[in-house]
Protein backbone atom coordinates (compact mmCIF):
# COMPACT_ATOMS: atom_id res chain seq x y z
CA UNK A 1 0.00 0.00 0.00
CA UNK A 2 0.90 3.35 -0.68
CA UNK A 3 2.74 5.89 -0.50
CA UNK A 4 0.36 7.66 1.54
CA UNK A 5 1.20 11.02 1.69
CA UNK A 6 0.15 13.93 4.11
CA UNK A 7 1.31 17.49 5.07
CA UNK A 8 0.59 20.29 7.31
CA UNK A 9 2.12 23.33 8.06
CA UNK A 10 2.40 24.34 11.96
CA UNK A 11 3.54 27.20 13.42
CA UNK A 12 6.33 26.41 15.75
CA UNK A 13 10.20 26.30 15.27
CA UNK A 14 11.40 22.90 13.39
CA UNK A 15 13.37 21.93 16.56
CA UNK A 16 10.02 21.64 18.45
CA UNK A 17 8.04 19.70 15.86
CA UNK A 18 10.79 17.31 15.46
CA UNK A 19 11.59 16.46 19.48
CA UNK A 20 7.85 15.70 19.53
CA UNK A 21 7.86 13.46 16.81
CA UNK A 22 10.69 11.49 17.97
CA UNK A 23 9.29 11.14 21.39
CA UNK A 24 7.28 7.88 20.78
CA UNK A 25 5.96 7.92 24.44
CA UNK A 26 3.89 11.11 23.11
CA UNK A 27 2.70 9.76 19.80
CA UNK A 28 -0.73 8.82 21.05
CA UNK A 29 -1.28 12.27 21.31
CA UNK A 30 -1.87 13.13 17.83
CA UNK A 31 -2.89 8.96 17.08
CA UNK A 32 -5.22 7.97 19.15
CA UNK A 33 -7.99 8.20 17.18
CA UNK A 34 -6.71 5.33 14.71
CA UNK A 35 -4.02 3.62 16.44
CA UNK A 36 -4.98 1.80 20.14
CA UNK A 37 -2.75 -0.16 23.08
CA UNK A 38 0.58 1.83 22.68
CA UNK A 39 3.39 0.06 24.09
CA UNK A 40 7.39 1.21 23.94
CA UNK A 41 9.69 -1.61 23.12
CA UNK A 42 12.69 -0.10 25.03
CA UNK A 43 12.65 2.42 28.45
CA UNK A 44 14.07 5.21 26.03
CA UNK A 45 11.48 6.61 23.80
CA UNK A 46 13.54 9.07 22.17
CA UNK A 47 15.79 8.73 19.12
CA UNK A 48 16.93 5.96 17.44
CA UNK A 49 16.65 2.63 18.50
CA UNK A 50 13.18 3.61 20.35
CA UNK A 51 9.97 2.04 19.71
CA UNK A 52 6.65 1.05 20.20
CA UNK A 53 3.71 -1.56 19.22
CA UNK A 54 0.49 -1.01 18.34
CA UNK A 55 -2.80 -1.87 17.21
CA UNK A 56 -4.11 0.11 14.13
CA UNK A 57 -8.17 0.58 14.38
CA UNK A 58 -9.03 -0.27 10.82
CA UNK A 59 -12.45 -1.01 9.13
CA UNK A 60 -12.87 -4.88 9.22
CA UNK A 61 -9.67 -5.61 10.70
CA UNK A 62 -7.22 -4.00 13.94
CA UNK A 63 -3.62 -5.63 12.75
CA UNK A 64 -0.93 -5.27 15.51
CA UNK A 65 2.32 -3.34 13.75
CA UNK A 66 5.17 -1.93 15.10
CA UNK A 67 7.35 1.12 14.53
CA UNK A 68 11.47 1.28 14.93
CA UNK A 69 13.05 4.87 14.37
CA UNK A 70 16.40 3.74 12.26
CA UNK A 71 17.60 7.14 11.33
CA UNK A 72 17.55 11.10 12.26
CA UNK A 73 18.56 14.04 10.56
CA UNK A 74 17.83 16.70 12.82
CA UNK A 75 15.93 18.67 12.45
CA UNK A 76 15.18 17.51 8.82
CA UNK A 77 14.23 14.01 8.79
CA UNK A 78 12.76 10.86 10.86
CA UNK A 79 13.12 7.42 9.03
CA UNK A 80 10.63 4.68 11.10
CA UNK A 81 11.17 1.20 10.24
CA UNK A 82 8.75 -1.23 11.32
CA UNK A 83 6.46 -4.57 11.13
CA UNK A 84 2.67 -5.09 10.85
CA UNK A 85 -0.01 -7.78 10.35
CA UNK A 86 -0.54 -11.21 11.05
CA UNK A 87 2.62 -12.66 12.51
CA UNK A 88 4.36 -9.61 11.64
CA UNK A 89 5.14 -10.32 7.55
CA UNK A 90 4.46 -7.03 6.12
CA UNK A 91 7.58 -4.92 6.16
CA UNK A 92 6.42 -0.70 7.07
CA UNK A 93 7.74 2.73 6.13
CA UNK A 94 7.20 5.99 7.81
CA UNK A 95 9.41 9.25 6.82
CA UNK A 96 8.84 12.48 8.46
CA UNK A 97 10.29 15.14 6.61
CA UNK A 98 10.73 18.97 8.13
CA UNK A 99 11.17 22.31 6.16
CA UNK A 100 11.28 25.08 7.56
CA UNK A 101 9.33 28.33 6.52
CA UNK A 102 9.02 32.09 7.20
CA UNK A 103 9.36 33.22 10.98
CA UNK A 104 8.33 30.15 12.96
CA UNK A 105 6.28 28.28 10.41
CA UNK A 106 7.38 24.34 10.24
CA UNK A 107 6.17 22.28 6.84
CA UNK A 108 5.83 18.55 7.82
CA UNK A 109 5.35 15.71 5.16
CA UNK A 110 4.63 12.15 6.31
CA UNK A 111 5.07 9.08 3.97
CA UNK A 112 3.98 6.01 4.98
CA UNK A 113 3.67 2.98 2.87
CA UNK A 114 3.48 -1.20 3.48
CA UNK A 115 5.26 -3.74 1.44
CA UNK A 116 2.58 -6.39 1.68
CA UNK A 117 2.53 -10.11 0.10
CA UNK A 118 -0.38 -11.29 -2.27
CA UNK A 119 -2.94 -12.37 0.57
CA UNK A 120 -2.19 -9.75 3.00
CA UNK A 121 -2.90 -7.15 -0.51
CA UNK A 122 -5.54 -8.45 -0.56
CA UNK A 123 -7.23 -7.64 2.66
CA UNK A 124 -5.58 -3.98 2.52
CA UNK A 125 -7.68 -3.26 -0.77
CA UNK A 126 -10.92 -5.35 0.53
CA UNK A 127 -10.63 -2.73 3.96
CA UNK A 128 -9.82 0.29 1.80
CA UNK A 129 -6.29 0.13 3.92
CA UNK A 130 -5.10 3.01 1.68
CA UNK A 131 -7.66 5.47 1.57
CA UNK A 132 -8.63 5.58 5.51
CA UNK A 133 -5.06 5.42 6.15
CA UNK A 134 -4.52 8.47 4.53
CA UNK A 135 -7.51 10.43 6.13
CA UNK A 136 -6.19 8.63 9.32
CA UNK A 137 -2.77 10.43 8.82
CA UNK A 138 -4.27 13.52 7.58
CA UNK A 139 -6.36 13.72 10.72
CA UNK A 140 -3.33 12.88 13.01
CA UNK A 141 -1.38 15.58 11.43
CA UNK A 142 -4.03 17.98 12.10
CA UNK A 143 -4.13 16.87 15.51
CA UNK A 144 -0.47 17.34 15.97
CA UNK A 145 -0.72 20.73 14.71
CA UNK A 146 -3.51 21.87 17.34
CA UNK A 147 -1.53 20.38 19.79
CA UNK A 148 1.68 22.32 19.16
CA UNK A 149 0.39 25.46 18.93
CA UNK A 150 -1.83 25.60 21.98
CA UNK A 151 0.51 24.05 23.84
CA UNK A 152 -1.82 21.92 25.67
CA UNK A 153 -1.94 18.10 25.08
CA UNK A 154 -4.66 15.79 26.30
CA UNK A 155 -2.93 12.61 28.53
CA UNK A 156 0.23 11.68 29.64
CA UNK A 157 3.04 10.33 27.60
CA UNK A 158 3.34 6.07 27.88
CA UNK A 159 5.80 4.33 29.54
CA UNK A 160 7.70 0.70 29.89
CA UNK A 161 5.68 -1.15 32.56
CA UNK A 162 8.11 -1.08 35.44
CA UNK A 163 10.44 1.65 33.79
CA UNK A 164 11.53 4.16 36.96
CA UNK A 165 8.89 6.59 36.00
CA UNK A 166 11.20 9.45 38.07
CA UNK A 167 13.70 9.00 35.82
CA UNK A 168 11.18 9.40 32.64
CA UNK A 169 9.67 12.47 34.35
CA UNK A 170 6.10 11.05 34.86
CA UNK A 171 4.41 11.36 38.44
Amino acid sequence: MGPIRAETEIDVPREQVFAKLTDLAARPEFTDHFLSDFHLTRIDAVGVGAGARFRVEAPLRSPWMDTTIVELDPPFRIVERGQGGRVNRIPTHTVWELTEGPGSLTSVKLSFWTEPGHLDRGLELLSAGSVWQERSWREALKRLRDGLESGVWGGNPIAVAGGNRYATGIP
